[in-house]
């Protein structure tokens, strides 16, 4: 049975004072309800505490596993950078000796590989992605440049191929007569007259088309003495043709042709004894054998040209 009041003597050790109190059950209930309200508020609240801390842990934890892996992978994609940045330079740095221009030494980009001591992971990062901001850069102004080295080493190619088509295009190389036989060689003879005979003669029918064996401009187209009706052109570079024996000349004199076009029509006019295109090739004013030159420009004269 519960009593309404309860007394409650405090005696000291040394006993000379002692301490009474009175105590009524409403009280005993209200502060034993307060004191197990306090505990059970003071462990809920630890509790609250521990949750809150592991949590902030775990989210530290995931953050500073997020910034390493983001550290990681600057670091990979500025290493790759850097090397696809270093392949380039090279490459560049050989086109630009190709084409004779001066080779600019390259600055390598150094990355810090660890933080300095009291350095965060976010300035870290932030490091990081300032090198490879640097890096890109670099890359993109190097692509440009390399983009113009492109460009004109592509222009030096078609430039030379362009001057290796024109010089091969005014040094003879095709026989003026399609398919015409060498009836008479380059080289002395007796007949019919005992002398060095100075070109080729082309055995053809009357009336072939005679072609201009090079690009080059009409310097006559008359006839001259034994030669009758001869077509006489200048390429410009130290060579002449000249196609002797025409039945007719389809150009004039000044006239611009190309290689392989219709100069004039076989015939035996002059000094012949049947159709036939005596074709002669001079070189710096002295004749040369037309020969090697029937059938394409010889190997040694685009070396020399070249």
């Amino acid at each position: 049975m519960f009593l309404d009041r309860y007394h409650v003597k405090l005696v000291p050790q040394n006993g000379e004072r002692i301490w009474r109190f009175v105590l009524s059950r409403r009280t005993i209930v209200v502060a034993c309800t307060v004191l197990a309200l306090l505990v059970m508020g003071s462990a809920t609240f630890a509790l609250v505490a521990a949750g809150m801390a592991h949590h902030e842990v775990a989210h530290l934890q995931s953050v500073t596993m997020h910034q390493r892996r983001a550290v990681t992978s600057i670091d990979r994609q500025t290493e790759e950078l850097r090397a696809t940045l270093e392949r380039v330079e090279r490459e560049n740095r050989r086109i630009e000796a190709a084409i004779g221009m001066p080779v600019h030494p390259s600055k390598t980009v150094r990355m810090e590989k660890k933080a300095s001591r009291g350095a965060s992971k976010v300035s870290l990062v932030r490091a990081r992605l300032r090198e490879l901001a640097v890096v890109a850069a670099r890359a993109a102004a190097l692509s440009q440049r390399s983009r113009a080295r492109a460009v004109r080493v592509l222009n030096l190619g078609n430039i030379t191929a362009l001057a290796q088509a024109a010089l091969v295009a005014h040094i003879p190389s095709i026989d003026p007569v399609v398919g015409a036989p060498i009836v008479g060689c380059f080289c002395y003879r007796t007949y019919p007259d005992v002398e060095f005979h100075e070109g080729v003669d082309l055995g053809a029918d009357w009336g072939e088309p005679v072609r201009a064996t090079a690009a080059g401009i009409v310097t006559a187209a008359s006839y001259d003495g034994g030669y009758g009706l001869m077509v006489d052109i200048d390429h410009g570079n130290g060579y002449a043709t000249w196609y002797a024996h025409l039945s007719s000349a389809d150009v004039r004199v000044g006239e611009h042709v190309l290689k392989g076009q219709t100069i004039g029509r076989v015939g035996m006019t002059g000094f012949a004894t049947g159709p036939h295109v005596h074709y002669q090739v001079m070189h710096d004013g002295t004749p040369i054998d037309p020969t090697p030159f029937l059938d394409g420009v010889p190997r040694n004269v685009i070396a020399d040209k070249s």
